[in-house]
């Protein structure tokens, strides 16, 4: 049985690459039966008779997968965030983060038009991203034509599997237009292959970069928290995680319970009373999510 990795799915249509072949092909009906959808990035056995495209008969198992965009095993995603025009929202950042981390995705935050800020808005700003990277986050900083933006990201990239998400008009069209010319890629060809083509249908698309896979995702600019439930939440703050097996109870939710090790740790000022913050508007927007049937 032929073997290969989903690298775009359009109309119907999942396009299998095989070593350096591209293979066209449909789901077999079971799937559909089964109420299962491959999707880009799962790594699939194939057929192909004589002639014909080819039909997907095995999903193998994936690592996670998001729902919109769908796309599955996802090692890390770029989060761009810009520090001014729009301003630079740690909110909102924690939003993203946590979605992320929910699906077992490494985040890693890149800041863009650094060169655009001044030296006192940079001053209020440097204190977070110090937080951040404390924390363990990894994080590039950026601007438009950054001659190094290349040299920087491209050991990231390299053999992972990488989601770009981000808010309109953060840079995400610059880095893209800065990473993707190192492939030696015509203007019009990037265009068709991120599904911006004039006529083109918007799709997901892993697009090899930096002898890695990246894939721009449509819709993928504001997150929710409809998988997420409360008990989970704080496992995505990697700081909560930290600390939280010495909490007294095993299902902490670290509001008022007693001998709660992130609430010490937050009256220490080992957590960020901000990031804390940020948790429990998270938690209460969990708790007033309508039931799941």
């Amino acid at each position: 049985m032929a073997k290969g990795q989903i690298r775009k799915a359009l109309s119907g249509f999942y396009y299998v690459q095989d070593g350096q072949k591209f293979i066209q092909c449909r789901a077999r009906g079971v799937f559909r039966n089964r109420g299962v959808s491959p999707l880009v990035g799962d790594f699939v056995d194939y057929e192909v008779e004589a002639g014909s495209d080819g039909t997907i008969t095995v999903v193998h198992e994936r690592k996670n997968a998001l729902v919109r965009p769908p796309i599955s095993n996802i090692d890390q995603a770029l989060l761009v965030f810009s520090l001014t025009e729009p301003d630079f929202n740690p909110l909102l950042l924690d939003r993203f983060l946590v979605v992320v981390e929910s699906f077992n995705v490494e985040p890693i935050i890149c800041l863009t038009k650094t060169d655009l800020i001044s030296e006192s808005e940079m001053a209020k700003i440097r204190p977070f991203i110090n937080d951040y990277r404390a924390i363990g986050y990894r994080i590039i900083e950026t601007f438009k034509d950054d001659e190094d933006l290349v040299a920087n990201i491209a050991p990231i990239l390299k053999g992972k599997i990488s989601v770009l998400a981000g808010q309109s008009g953060v840079g995400k069209s610059t880095l893209l237009n800065t990473v993707l010319p190192s492939l030696n890629l015509k203007t019009g060809i990037i265009s068709q292959a991120l599904g911006r083509g004039k006529h083109t249908t918007r799709h997901v698309e892993l697009v090899e970069v930096c002898e890695g896979l990246l894939a721009d995702t449509p819709g993928f600019s504001s997150f929710d928290f409809d998988e997420i439930d409360k008990e989970q939440l704080s496992y995505c703050f990697p700081e909560f995680r930290a600390v939280s097996d010495s909490c007294k109870f095993r299902e902490c939710l670290h509001i008022s319970e007693p001998k709660c090790a992130v609430l010490a740790g937050v009256q220490s000022g080992e957590i960020k009373a901000y990031r804390y913050k940020h948790y429990v508007k998270f938690l209460e927007e969990i708790n007033e999510r309508k039931p799941r049937y």
